[in-house]
């Protein structure tokens, strides 16, 4: 559960399923990304992914780069805790983005939608954005994983695309020791969100004064966040 894939060779089997109240994204049998009609929050491991936004200061226009778009259900939430945010979505299949644009309403967020491999992405873009989204995986199933190449050297390239103040923001399974590590070379404050019933850990690196307490708070004080607070957990990492 909440384990997703991006970027492996070859043609991925999409499948769109409906459940429990909403639609899911199946993507070589694991869960990519869910969409309840009418709500922004997923009550799983998006939520997480796009709740430090809210931790930002105000801003009369954030940018937001989301690598791994998938169905668009981190930048649904996005979009809902920054309206007028300029956001650039990352995802290497077509297939996903066909079936996000077709079951998903993918469209009516407003994104800027790229269709490549998020390293070649991050080798020749050159903006600096508010907050850096990352949930990248390769595989199949329950076996999915981060490409070898996002721990080193693709975390260090997400990390220039970040502006002074802001947030990198990783969503990991069993690599979650290795992106502490990357994120403490280059952030000098740290955090991770739990999710409840999930195996993931999502990692967030960002200027001093980053807490886990300071996450929450922000995400309790947010009507659009609020609800999910039950399920997600916050700490600070050690420095």
């Amino acid at each position: 559960m909440g384990r997703r894939r991006d970027g492996s060779a070859g043609r991925a089997r999409v499948e769109v399923r409906h459940i429990a109240g909403g639609r899911a994204l199946r993507v070589d049998g694991s869960f990519a990304s869910f969409w309840r009609p009418g709500s922004a929050l997923t009550g799983s491991v998006w939520d997480a992914l796009a709740a430090p936004l809210a931790w930002l200061p105000p801003a009369r226009r954030r940018k937001v780069l989301i690598l791994g778009l998938g169905g668009g259900s981190a930048a649904r939430l996005a979009r809902a805790l920054a309206p007028r945010a300029e956001i650039v979505g990352v995802e290497i299949d077509p297939g996903v983005v066909a079936a996000a644009r077709d079951a998903f309403d993918l469209e009516a967020l407003g994104l800027e939608i790229v269709t490549d491999d998020a390293r070649r992405f991050l080798a020749r873009e050159r903006r600096r954005f508010d907050a850096v989204l990352e949930d990248v995986f390769v595989g199949s199933g329950r076996a999915v994983h981060k490409p070898d190449w996002m721990l080193e050297p693709g975390l260090a390239a997400a990390a220039r695309r970040v502006a002074r103040g802001g947030l990198l923001v990783s969503n990991a399974l069993d690599e979650g020791p290795a992106v502490a590590r990357a994120l403490a070379r280059r952030f000098p404050a740290r955090a991770r969100i739990d999710v409840d019933r999930y195996d993931n850990r999502v990692y967030v690196g960002g200027p001093a004064g980053l807490t886990g307490r300071g996450l929450r708070a922000a995400a309790a004080a947010d009507p659009e966040l609020a609800p999910s607070l039950a399920r997600l957990g916050f700490r600070s990492l050690p420095a």
